[in-house]
């Protein structure tokens, strides 16, 4: 077997399409377009779900009920044991400080969650915190305070 026998993956040995190169190309005149229209302008085409004039899906079906997710209030999450990774025993957490350290990305309320493990003691100031958070924070001798 040599190496000119090796399959090689769809499109690997093909050069790209060359237009506007002539008539002998098969690529000249409208390159591939068609005739007019918008599809074959440069520039953005159609908007996606254009349906040819025709009344769009997401138009002609029916809206329906209530959305909360414009007034739903959106929490940053950090887990336990990230915590006791970056910081020392007996220090005090403020969601300014996850800000400072990049623990948290946008100036959000903070939500402390139960995965992984912590082995010190850490008083941690959050907006909310799920019941086995508390636990762990707990049995390591630390605290929680839940920020109105």
């Amino acid at each position: 077997m040599g190496i000119s026998n090796i399959p090689m993956p769809k499109g690997a040995r093909t050069s790209p399409k060359r237009v506007g190169r002539g008539v002998g190309s098969g690529m000249d005149k409208t390159s591939g377009r068609g005739h007019k229209g918008a599809k074959a302008r440069s520039g953005p085409g159609v908007y996606p779900g254009f349906e040819g004039g025709q009344m769009p899906l997401l138009r002609r079906i029916p809206k329906r009920g209530f959305n909360n997710r414009a007034f739903a209030e959106k929490y940053s999450i950090i887990n336990v044991g990230k915590l006791a990774d970056l910081f020392k025993s007996g220090q005090e957490i403020t969601p300014e400080l996850l800000l400072e350290k990049g623990l948290v990305k946008k100036r959000t309320k903070v939500k402390l969650l139960g995965n992984g493990e912590i082995g010190i003691a850490l008083k941690i100031k959050v907006h909310k915190a799920s019941s086995s958070a508390i636990e762990k924070v707990k049995q390591a001798g630390g605290e929680i305070e839940i920020i109105k």
